[in-house]
């Protein structure tokens, strides 16, 4: 019996380090999602911009509700992009075989008659009759004001129009060797001369914040990789944002996806909050001409679409500087650099030809347009809008990309809130001697009692589901608490049983005895 109360004792106690070691990965795990908070909210100054990282986000909350509505018009969700013009750099045969990857043309019938291929060549394709304006142009020859290469509409093969509504940017399943290809292409293969076989993250961590050149890192270097990062991450977001479930086939925000790829790396975050100051400083840039264009005053909502566009460019105006264009390529020797940001740049809008998922390549060449637009806006016109000379596809891109980063800014916050909800669960759990004296459950504990499993990436216990090495320590403490109880069951059962068999017989007999005494007497 001493035996085996030493070893139920032994198993108990294994089972209680076992579950210490539980709440050691507890408080490790909040940890970690204190410092995704933290980066997840950056403050201070924004690194070789004018503004602030509050200023940013007070600016994108007015903005945005006109950009919502913008993306939604007549002009703005119809885009000719060429999806077929092929890889030059290496063979990719375009084929991918999760559904959502197909982008589905648009019906000629839904196209406004001033946009429909029949009516193109009676469009009259000026921003406004006044010369002072920029002008939209039928094709945007290969020249040295673009940081793009351009889909030519009057190619070889017509391009048809594609609804970006009925084509929304979300995850498609894309992924593996395919993707991580056209990404190591852009960031392996766009390296400025000096930086060649340097990655990325080692040509950041070179630079410094005081816009100048620090240890061998000029700000237009910096810049360009800020960029390439920034829209980057910005794809990365809308992709946790709106993630497909495979098990139920519903929509919904992967907060394990968003931790992975985002929240744990803040520089990621940061660049993506700096092409958003870029972006927004060449719309500001663009405002004047853009509210004076009549928008192709034939489509039914001509004058919401300006409206809007008014809307949009006065908030811009309001707000103070974001971006110093003019302190970039400053002096003669910035001229080589100059041609060398527009190559590579150049160089990534094509290699989005070689991305595999038609709906992906369909927003990764539309966001990649819309910030070479941006950049040819800040860095080739200077500030005579007669040299202004846009074309249709790129103003499009222009807003559209403005639209997908001001909504990867909101989708960081709504994260961020999540993650908050889950660090105060788990400190609730961890540490129940800090709760409340009074005995009020906080709202996000109480909604996990409620929910227990209302999300597949949301744990609501100090044991982390997607940590492997919790698991098993929890799994061994479990089985040794399991096999403990069985061992104690057992032996009590035994000697309970053992008592009553072997005093049954002695009893009877003590009982007849007594029994014939009483008669006797």
């Amino acid at each position: 019996m001493i035996r085996t109360q030493s070893i139920t004792l032994l198993l108990y106690c294994a089972a209680l380090s076992s579950l210490a070691l539980s709440s050691d990965s507890a408080r490790s795990k909040l940890a970690t999602l204190h410092d995704i908070v933290e980066s997840c909210k950056p403050s201070g100054l924004i690194e070789d911009a004018c503004c602030e990282y509050k200023t940013i986000e007070q600016v994108n909350d007015e903005i945005a509700p006109f950009l919502d509505d913008l993306v939604k018009t007549s002009f703005f969700r119809y885009v000719k992009i060429d999806l077929n013009r092929g890889c030059n750099f290496w063979k990719e045969d375009h084929f991918c075989f999760q559904e959502g990857c197909a982008v589905e043309p648009a019906d000629e019938a839904e196209i406004p008659e001033s946009l429909r291929s029949a009516a193109l060549s009676s469009v009259d394709y000026n921003l406004a009759t006044d010369s002072s304006f920029p002008q939209f142009v039928k094709k945007c020859a290969f020249n040295d004001h673009d940081f793009c290469a351009l889909d030519d509409p009057l190619g070889l093969h017509e391009i048809p129009y594609v609804n970006l509504l009925k084509n929304p940017e979300r995850f498609t399943g894309y992924a593996g060797d395919s993707a991580a290809r056209v990404w190591g292409a852009i960031y392996n293969e766009n390296c400025f001369a000096e930086d060649k076989g340097a990655t990325l993250d080692t040509v950041m961590n070179r630079g410094g914040g005081d816009g100048g050149n620090d240890n061998g890192v000029c700000k237009e270097k910096r810049v360009f990789y800020r960029l390439v990062s920034g829209l980057h991450s910005s794809i990365s977001t809308h992709i946790c944002d709106q993630w497909m479930d495979q098990k139920t086939g519903t929509w919904e925000r992967n907060l394990e996806c968003f931790k992975y790829r985002l929240g744990m790396f803040p520089d990621r975050i940061q660049n993506m909050y700096f092409t958003y100051v870029v972006l927004l400083r060449s719309i500001t840039k663009l405002g004047p001409y853009l509210q004076s264009n009549t928008w192709c005053s034939s489509t039914s909502d001509a004058k919401k679409i300006k409206r809007l566009v008014s809307g949009m460019i006065e908030k811009t105006l309001s707000c103070p500087p974001t971006f110093d264009e003019r302190a970039l390529f400053t002096d003669s020797a910035s001229a080589v650099l100059k041609d060398e940001f527009k190559e590579h740049f150049r160089n990534i809008s094509l290699i989005m030809d070689c991305v595999g998922c038609e709906k992906c390549r369909l927003w990764g060449k539309l966001q990649v347009t819309g910030l070479g637009t941006a950049l040819k806006i800040l860095f080739s016109f200077g500030d005579d809008p007669s040299q202004y000379y846009l074309t249709q596809t790129e103003v499009i891109s222009l807003i559209n990309g403005f639209h997908r980063i001001s909504n990867s800014l909101r989708a960081v916050e709504r994260f961020r809130n999540r993650v908050k909800d889950q660090e105060e669960i788990l400190r609730d759990v961890t540490a129940p001697t800090e709760a409340d004296t009074t005995g009020a459950v906080s709202p996000a504990v109480k909604n996990a009692r409620l929910l227990p499993s209302a999300s597949a990436n949301f744990s609501f216990s100090y044991v982390s589901w997607n940590d492997p090495q919790a698991l098993v320590r929890l799994g061994v403490g479990l089985l040794f608490f399991v096999c403990g109880a069985v061992i104690l069951l057992k032996s009590a059962w035994t000697r309970n049983f053992s008592n009553n068999s072997g005093k049954t017989e002695p009893g009877k007999k003590k009982y007849q005895k007594k029994e014939k005494m009483a008669r006797n007497f």
